[in-house]
């Protein structure tokens, strides 16, 4: 079963598949907007397709890649760290992994485990909207 697609085309909808890249979209996504971080996300998946590769990434060329979105080096450090962590993750809980926070996670449960009728409200926009459309309870 996938998350379904939603009229909101969350980038997370097009992952899901991929527990690693749900996070690493979050880590791009986060206090970015997504018409300035997708190109480079996109870019960062084509160096680095899996959390194997990301984990073995150079610091700096990372930093070189996402320099435009701000948070740089901290940016970077979290995908590396966080890529590094997925590797030996058992799988519980996403916040255990480096740089993970609630928006990532619900995330995770919204379209790695199809948890969305289960968990509460985000509170991030874009996923509110998500969680609001699939649960059926948008806003006339």
């Amino acid at each position: 079963m996938r998350a379904p697609h939603s009229p909101y085309n969350l980038i997370q909808e097009h992952v899901q598949d991929d527990p690693w890249r749900v996070f690493v979209v979050c880590i791009f996504c986060n206090l970015t907007r997504r018409v300035d971080s997708e190109p480079i996300m996109w870019e960062f998946f084509r160096r680095w397709p899996d959390a194997e590769s990301a984990s073995e990434a150079s610091f700096d060329e990372i930093v070189d890649l996402i320099q435009n979105l701000g948070l740089k080096q901290r940016r970077a450090k979290t995908l590396i760290q966080m890529s590094r962590d997925y590797l030996v993750w058992d799988k519980k809980e996403p916040k255990d992994l480096y740089g993970i926070g609630e928006y990532a996670d619900a995330a995770y449960k919204i379209f790695c485990e199809k948890k969305w009728a289960q968990i509460p409200e985000p509170k991030d926009g874009a996923l509110k909207n998500y969680w609001r459309w699939v649960n059926n309870k948008e806003e006339a």
